[in-house]
Order: C-alpha cells, then structure tokens, then sequence
C-alpha cells in the first residue's frame, strides 16, 4: 500500500515536485525511498553528505533514475511488479530494493542524469523560429551539454505549436506540448551545421546507452519513453556531432572560430546550468556576450536558454538575439517540455533568403 506522505528531506522534497509535474507515480517511489533510506547505508550517506545543492544536482532524480533502471531488468520480481502496477507496496518493493542494490544504486547516483529530455526540443524550436523572423537566415547550432545529441537532431522533429504545424511534416519524432497563450509566428526551422558538447557523449546506437535514458523517463510517462525511442532510432540515421569536453573551453574555441557569412550561429542549452559551477556559469554567459558584440546583421548571434531560474521557482525559455543584444523570455515551461506558456508576441518577418543549406 501507498504509505505516508513525506515532505521532510531532500527525497521528500523533490516528491512534492515530481508531483506538480504530473508524476504522482514517482512522487510515491521517492516518499517510500525518503522512508526506507535507512537501509541502504552507502545511499544515504552519499545524500547526506553531498558537496553542493542536491537539488540542484538532482539527486532524487538519479535515484529515482537507478531504481527504474533496476525495475526494467527484472531482477528484483516484487520492484518490477510494483512498475507494472500490479502492487502498490511501494515501501516493500523499494526498501528491499535499497538493502539489496545499495552499492549499485549509489554509483549510478555519481553520474550526472543524462536525461537527453526531447521534449524540450519543441521550446528551442519555438525560440528559433522567433530568432528567424529577426535575422532571417538558417543556423549554426552549438549546443552545451548534448548527452546523446538528440537535441541537435531538433530540425528533424515535427512539431505542434499551439495549432501551428512545424518541422518536417512525416517525421517520426513528434512534439505537441500544451501549449498556453497565443502560437507563435511559423518560421523556417533551417539548421545547416549542429554541433555540440558533452562531457560524457553517449552513442545512440548503444544498447547500454538506451537503457540508461530510458530508465532516466518517469515511469508513469510511457509518452516520452515512445517518443525517446523513436528519437534514438533517428539518430542511429543521423547521428548527431557531439564532441567530449569542457563547455567552457570548447564554446570559447566554437565562437572564436570564423563564421559563415548568411548563418545565425545559435548556442543553445537546456537544464544544464544547474551542474556547472558558478565560475563556468558566469564565464559561459561572458564568452557569448563578448561573442555578440562581434556579431553583425549578416553574421548575427541568438543565445536561447532553457533553464530554472535562480530560486527554482520556474523554468524559463530566454532568447537574446545580437547585434541588438535585445533579450526576450519567451515562455514559462513544464520542465520536460510537457506545456509550453507562451509569451512573447510576434516580431516582424524579416526577409528568408534563397538557396539554403539544410541538415
């Protein structure tokens, strides 16, 4: 059965989240985890010992991740049966869980979530239809901590923005957020060049690979796990450019390097601040503005940022495009990319320029 409601530590906390973001499934896992932590030592010391936010490390989200990631093996009948909703004892299934896959449960924990999330796709897809009605050309994408570089495959999604149908029409990668407020302004979604960073890349034609995003989607989500799949199988076809490295280091080298004449170079990032140090962060927004200051009317700049804000109190969808350095906040999103609360009201067209280089 469903035991009590917990809203006292870091997994009770996120539960509450995890709930307002729709996932009463995963809420109940981390308030039986809060509960049965005691039995898993190695666990709970990791938790309570960790160097920095663990909110903003997301570490309920990793152990949430881990027990998914043991449920989809089945080596555990009563955890995999409580996945299946054939029970609901969430502290039996989950505490025997935690006694007997400590070990492995806090080195997974390690690891930074790879969620590689497709559904934020829609919103960065948004902002560059809005960055293409300013500057009227196609785009360079760099984009800071890739994962498996799903993201960068975006101009290959079809999507559904609030009744306007946009990308590629037949895709099978397909993205309708609830989208709140007026839609936005249909533009060409025109990528010549993507290219991204992540210090840890992941193949998508690795079966290990698969297993580890997908366990990282809600379990009560099967939406996202469908579309994650398709999205994997797309880029085993395409498979996206990510290079390993340091963001910092490898966005300094990107925009210092020549720029084509006719291309919006875009950089662009979704919840990954959150796991960079405040220096990095601080630098990163430094090389870009820097790099817009460059920036010229045939080799404009478009910084688009999916992120919390400071006080994790929303997820905001910002667009600052140069050479007018002019910045917008766009929407309010769902974290997942779920809904989309749009507001920024429609620039002028500017003119779409003949003879474009697509990927």
């Amino acid at each position: 059965m469903i035991g009590r409601r917990v809203f006292d530590g870091e997994l009770g906390r996120q539960a509450v989240v995890a709930r307002e973001l729709g996932s009463p499934f995963v809420a109940a896992v981390l308030e039986a985890a809060q509960r049965q932590l005691g039995r898993a030592p190695l666990t709970a010391a990791l938790i309570a010992h960790w160097s920095g936010d663990p909110s903003s490390a997301a570490l309920a989200m990793r152990l949430n991740a881990a027990l998914h990631a043991l449920a989809r093996r089945d080596a555990m009948p009563a955890l995999s049966a409580l996945y299946q909703y054939r029970h609901d004892d969430y502290d039996g299934a989950i505490g025997a869980a935690l006694a007997a896959e400590d070990d492995f449960i806090s080195t997974w924990m390690r690891d930074t979530p790879q969620t590689n999330e497709v559904g934020r796709a829609a919103a960065v897809a948004a902002a560059l239809m809005v960055a293409r009605r300013k500057t009227g050309l196609p785009f360079e994408l760099l984009e800071l901590g890739s994962s498996c570089g799903l993201n960068l495959n975006l101009a290959r999604y079809a999507y559904d923005l609030g009744g306007i149908a946009a990308g590629v029409a037949d895709s099978p990668v397909r993205i309708a957020p609830t989208w709140r407020g007026s839609p936005p302004r249909l533009a060409p979604i025109a990528v010549a060049a993507a290219r991204g960073v992540d210090l840890n890349p992941l193949d998508a034609g690795d079966d290990a690979t698969r297993e580890r995003l997908l366990s990282h989607v809600w379990a009560d989500q099967p939406q996202r796990a469908s579309r994650l799949e398709q999205a994997l199988a797309l880029a085993r076809l395409h498979p996206p450019r990510v290079d390993q490295g340091n963001a910092v280091a490898w966005l300094a080298e990107r925009l210092d390097a020549p720029q084509q004449a006719g291309l919006c170079r875009a950089v662009f990032h979704s919840m990954v601040l959150q796991y960079l140090a405040e220096e990095d962060r601080r630098t990163i927004a430094n090389l870009i503005r820097r790099a817009g200051v460059r920036a010229t009317a045939r080799r404009p700049l478009a910084w688009i940022s999916f992120e919390w804000t400071p006080t994790r109190s929303e997820v905001q969808l910002s667009l600052t495009c140069w050479p007018t350095g002019e910045t917008h906040c766009l929407a309010k999103c769902h974290a997942y990319g779920d809904w989309i609360d749009w507001r920024q009201p429609a620039p002028p067209i500017a003119p779409v320029h003949a003879h474009e280089k697509t990927v």
